[in-house]
């Protein structure tokens, strides 16, 4: 059965000789994953009239497409996204690839947050804002997601914030989502591999609310369970419980290594 993807391939080739390259292979690239475990990715490809077409499509229907939508019930790691496409009779080209990390931290379908990065396409780029291809025919896009961690409600349940960054070769940290650039004549053919690594310690998400201890972290009390902030301002001996996603009651995280004070 083909994907949806592959049908708007299909029907965009049927419909103009834009949606086929010269060579009659399909005009189209191959966005792969490399993600940890329990991570996924969803994306969207826009599209805009080609250069020099006047046309436009109503509505802007029809110029999107939704790439691992329902990832949490069907997911796939490789994705063939066309760079050509007719749309009410209008030429388009692909514009951009916009894409979400999603991190999944427990087993409620909630349990999940995200960041994004894009790839941008365009029709010229100078040689040093756009990506590179190995003789393999593929590019990568190098990132790393880091986990940060905080309480929520009365009962203080744990929550987890995703933040990813693009980094170098050498694994550095830089500036900015993962993203990458290439132009239309690059890609046919070509894979584009998301490969992202997952930071080794998880941090918290604010300063001064928890405090490092043998073998983690410790919430501190701050006035009262109800206090949602609590920041420590200088108290280092009075702390809290909190609840893992799974319900369980810690006072140390992540281990959940020891279970002294009494949760309200």
């Amino acid at each position: 059965m083909k994907t949806l993807v592959q049908r708007l391939f299909l029907t965009g080739c049927l419909g103009s000789a834009m949606g086929c390259s010269a060579t009659g292979q399909s005009d189209s690239f191959t966005l792969s994953a490399e993600l940890p475990m329990d991570f996924t990715y969803e994306a969207t490809a826009a599209y805009v009239p080609a250069p020099g077409e006047t046309c436009s499509v109503p509505g802007g229907k029809n110029t999107r497409i939704g790439i691992n939508r329902k990832w949490q019930e069907s997911y796939t790691r490789d994705s063939e996204i066309v760079l050509r496409r007719t749309v009410s009779g209008c030429p388009l080209v692909l514009q951009y690839v916009e894409f979400y990390i999603n991190g999944t931290y427990g087993k409620d379908r909630w349990d999940f947050t995200r960041d994004f990065g894009k790839i941008l396409v365009r029709e010229y780029l100078s040689s040093a804002d756009r990506g590179t291809f190995n003789a393999a025919g593929e590019s990568e896009i190098l990132g790393q997601c880091q986990w940060l961690f905080r309480t929520i409600g009365p009962k203080r349940y744990i929550t987890k914030i995703l933040t990813c960054k693009s980094t170098d070769a050498q694994g550095k940290v830089t500036r900015g989502q993962p993203f990458a650039a290439y132009t239309l004549d690059q890609l046919p053919g070509k894979t584009v591999r998301l490969k992202i690594k997952l930071a080794d310690e998880e941090e918290p998400y604010m300063g001064d609310t928890w405090v490092k201890v043998p073998g983690g972290w410790k919430r501190c009390m701050g006035d009262n369970f109800e206090d949602q902030d609590a920041f420590c301002f200088g108290n280092y001996t009075d702390f809290s419980t909190f609840r893992m996603p799974d319900g369980r009651i810690c006072s140390i995280y992540p281990g959940c290594s020891e279970n002294k004070e009494v949760s309200p």
